[in-house]
Parts: C-alpha cells; structure tokens; sequence
C-alpha cells in the first residue's frame, strides 16, 4: 500500500516512531488502524445497549423467549 502524506504528517509520525515508542512507521500506522477498530467496536456497543433501552420494558428471558429468538435468527438468515 502506497499513499501521500503532506510533510508535517511524515514528521510527526518520524518523531513517534524515533521517540522509540514504535520501531518503524508501519508499526504505528498498525497501531492507529487498531486503535480505530476498537473505537468502532466500542461505539457499535455503545449503540447496541442504548437501542437495547430504549426498546421498551425488560421482560424475562426463559425457554419460549430463547426459542422465539432462534426461530427469527433462523428465518432472517435464509
């Protein structure tokens, strides 16, 4: 992969990496990708539980709801 940074980006980047923190640019763009991915997963969690509280009154969760989750799991994946 190949792409163009403007030189006060190379810099920085050239100052983390001798700062030893990381032992190459790869290393630290790894790093950032990484970090991103888990903001991703942790802002899709943040999502999940508010629409999870906002889907109205908790209700138990026993064998009928078990199955009646499992049988609308089944049918949104044919």
């Amino acid at each position: 992969m190949s792409f163009a940074l403007p030189e006060a980006m190379r810099a920085y980047i050239d100052e983390r990496v001798q700062s030893g923190q990381y032992g190459n640019t790869s290393e630290y763009l790894r790093d950032l990708i990484r970090q991103d991915q888990e903001n991703e997963s942790r802002q899709r969690l943040r999502s999940l539980i508010a629409a999870g509280l906002e889907s109205g009154e908790a209700r138990p969760f026993d064998r009928a709801s078990r199955d009646e989750l499992r049988s609308r799991s089944l049918s949104e994946s044919e």
